[in-house]
């Protein structure tokens, strides 16, 4: 079992791009593809919390619903950002990188460096 866990979009060219460079560096990530399958809201709290902030970090502002919705307002919830991302899972920023050294929304491609074992 992998100790690291990516949430890739494969459409996404910076969530590829990711996925490679944890390839490249020998690992096997476990790559949980998030539209298809999104994390329920403890892991997304979990994720939130472990990158030393709120759901907020977590949300994907090029998404046509963070607008629709008017979710920049700062008045919304971590619990309320929750249940947005549930019902909207495009709303993830991506790719969000899990290993035994941190979380992070791995945007630009070099925060990635941070968290990888060095080889």
């Amino acid at each position: 079992m992998s100790d690291i866990t990516i949430y890739h979009n494969p459409a996404c060219s910076a969530s590829r791009k990711a996925l490679a460079t944890i390839v490249d560096r020998g690992a096997e990530p476990v790559v949980t593809e998030y539209l298809k399958h999104p994390p329920d809201r403890d892991t997304l709290l979990s994720l939130a919390q472990r990158m030393g902030g709120g759901v907020r970090g977590l949300l994907r502002a090029k998404a046509p619903p963070y607008s629709e919705l008017g979710l920049a307002d700062a008045h919304w919830s971590d619990a309320q950002l929750l249940d947005f991302i549930a019902q909207h899972p495009v709303l993830i920023e991506r790719p969000i990188v899990v290993t035994p050294l941190g979380v992070r929304v791995c945007r630009p491609l070099e925060k990635v460096l941070e968290i990888l074992p060095k080889a």
